[in-house]
């Protein structure tokens, strides 16, 4: 006797959902693991939880291009966080000499860069009120 269709939809109670998930990535890398051995098929998959954690199976053949694909991931994403970070100090300080803070060692273009923009938001501000 078969199982009857279940609708794919998104399973509520969250233990249930817990438990489907587990199960179900087992059934998939079981699979994985099959159609490399059977097929002689490369094989990648990666997934990643709710949680947020990561699982991954690589065929043998494919597992120096992946970790290879891996490290350089991982590295342009340390840089991208590098990035943002620093363009986020740089914001955080242009906030500060917009509110008037830290502005003494500032040189007079960018005091005067700072009034100009001040002096446009003024009258944004004012063109809005009316």
């Amino acid at each position: 006797m078969g199982r009857g269709k279940i609708e794919i939809k998104r399973i509520e109670n969250s233990s249930n959902r817990q438990v489907t998930y587990s199960k179900r990535r087992n059934g998939i890398m079981k699979k994985a693991k099959e159609i490399t051995i059977l097929c002689d098929a490369k094989v990648s998959l990666i997934i990643f939880g709710s949680s947020g954690k990561m699982h991954e199976y690589c065929s043998p053949s494919t597992k120096d291009n992946f970790s290879s694909l891996k490290t350089k991931t991982l590295q342009n994403l340390s840089n991208e966080i590098d990035r943002i970070k620093k363009e986020n100090d740089n914001m955080q300080i242009e906030l500060r000499h917009l509110k008037g803070e830290d502005i003494t060692s500032l040189p007079y273009k960018e005091l005067m860069a700072i009034e100009d923009a001040l002096e446009n938001g003024l009258t944004y501000v004012r063109g809005k009120q009316d």
